[in-house]
């Protein structure tokens, strides 16, 4: 099956050369989403549980555009400024879903682009 990029209209603009998704043989692939409000660009306070939220809530509305929901993620990538952070972050990202987890990886990166604490990507299922 050919790769198919997706329209995403509630996508931050990208601060680099990707596309906020693509899709291939019934997976969509979502490009790591930082604490950034997609609608003005600014970013969440720098407090690691307001950029979690913020994470997830783009991650959220991204998946909405392409008609998914948390419950179609089957995998997760955490990274984190500070493995510090771990445990605020864990429960933020926890009260997203309802049963059963995605399979997740969580790893201390040392620094993320734009000075963001915490940046997820995400594997959902069609």
């Amino acid at each position: 099956m050919p790769k198919i990029v997706p329209e995403t209209p509630s996508a931050p603009q990208p601060l680099a050369p990707y596309s906020a998704a693509a899709e291939a043989a019934g997976l969509v692939f979502l490009a790591g989403q930082v604490g950034q409000n997609p609608q003005t660009g600014e970013r969440a306070p720098d407090d690691v549980d307001a950029q979690a939220h913020q994470v997830m809530s783009n991650i959220g509305a991204l998946l909405g555009d392409l008609g998914l929901g948390y419950d179609d993620i089957v995998k997760t990538t955490i990274f984190l400024a500070d493995i510090d952070d771990f445990s605020a972050v864990n429960d933020v990202y926890a009260s997203y879903f309802e049963g059963d987890f995605p399979a997740r990886t969580t790893v201390q990166a040392g620094a993320l682009p734009g000075g963001f604490l915490v940046e997820i990507e995400v594997v959902a299922a069609r």
